[in-house]
């Protein structure tokens, strides 16, 4: 029979080997695509994992001769500004169905429930009816309106269950000194969301920095795309085979992401943490 120590080791080397295997997994098509966009030429095929060369060429291309700088500021615009709107949004809708009782309460979070169930998608053609009729198709404010109503479902019943777990003392206490609601909800209640706010923050903002189906429906013009449009149209076509453009496009996009998530990793993890558990 095996020892326990051997058993340990064995279970050590199985564990650790399946986490090593995974990394290779992720990580390698991440490293693909860094390589792919330093790679000389415009096709992915040639790109060997240890290359002979390296070339900026690709993003000093996208910069001089493609509009790229224009759609990401595009893209961060929208981004932005569907973050700071949808937070918003989610905050005022959680804390009230949290916080008060009136009428139309319980049908109101059925109804919430109940389009979660259902993907954004399927109301693109009402969305898109319904921004010609209003005038801001091919519009960006038409863009970050539809993000901040399709994001409020998810983050209210998410931050709700945020609210439910914090003391009602609190507030109660405030009240007795005299504070509004508004002033409770400024000064008592963000402040202690510190950490659900930023994971709903960074989420709103990473939607609309990587989508691509609602931004192709809504935008028309040349000047107005974003970065998942843009990128799409170069190795879409028979003319266009500028795959490694593309990659270096596709790095560039990512970099923001990621130092989202390096900076803000702790607030985000308590964040996620915290609404799952007090939901």
């Amino acid at each position: 029979m095996m020892s326990k120590k051997t058993k340990n080791f064995i279970r050590m080397f199985f564990t650790y080997g399946i986490l090593v295997l995974t990394s290779i997994l992720i990580l390698f098509p991440v490293y693909f695509v860094v390589i792919g966009s330093l790679n000389p030429g415009n096709t992915l095929y040639a790109t060997k994992l240890i290359p002979d060369n390296l070339s900026l060429s690709h993003f000093v291309y996208l910069f001089t001769e493609t509009d790229y700088a224009r759609w990401y500021a595009n893209t961060l615009k929208i981004a932005f500004w569907n973050m700071i709107i949808s937070t918003f949004l989610i905050l005022t809708a959680a804390y009230s169905f949290s916080r008060f009782r009136f009428p139309g309460r319980r049908a109101g979070l059925m109804a919430i429930l109940v389009l979660q169930m259902f993907p954004s998608f399927m109301a693109m053609i009402a969305i898109y009816i319904l921004l010609l009729q209003i005038n801001l198709l091919d519009n960006h404010w038409g863009l970050i309106l539809v993000y901040a109503g399709g994001s409020i479902p998810f983050g209210a019943w998410l931050v709700k269950g945020y609210f439910d777990g914090m003391p009602r003392s609190l507030e109660e206490a405030a009240k007795m000194d005299g504070a509004g609601h508004l002033t409770i909800f400024f000064r008592i209640i963000m402040p202690l969301s510190i950490p659900i706010m930023v994971f709903i923050a960074v989420m709103n903002f990473i939607g609309p920095w990587m989508d691509f189906i609602f931004a192709r429906l809504v935008l028309r013009s040349d000047s107005n795309k974003t970065l998942a449009v843009g990128l799409f149209e170069m190795v879409t076509g028979r003319g266009n085979t500028e795959f490694t453009t593309f990659a270096a496009g596709a790095v560039l996009v990512a970099i923001p992401i990621t130092i989202l998530f390096m900076v803000l990793q702790k607030p985000l993890t308590e964040g996620l943490r915290a609404g799952a558990n007090k939901g």
